[in-house]
């Protein structure tokens, strides 16, 4: 489920998915996967809202995608 979470980090408002919760020493603390810069990002429980319809109908930014069949390769040094 997506939601609208604040970054401190970016000083904005963004769409993310939840990916775990901690309990720190006096509230509790998200791991966010923000889905319009494709990275994961530490909020507070306070700063996480339900995103609106109108907010969800954006296209997102980022797109996750796969290497498809590349091979690793390997630089060799001739000393």
């Amino acid at each position: 489920q997506i939601c609208v979470v604040f970054s401190d980090e970016l000083k904005c408002w963004c769409r993310a998915v939840i990916k775990s919760i901690m309990y720190c020493t006096d509230h509790y603390q998200t791991e966010c996967f923000l889905v319009d810069y494709a990275k994961y990002v530490f909020v507070k429980s306070k700063d996480i809202r339900v995103a609106l319809e109108a907010f969800m109908q954006i296209p997102y930014r980022a797109k996750k995608c796969r290497l498809y069949r590349t091979k690793p390769v390997t630089l060799s040094i001739d000393f």
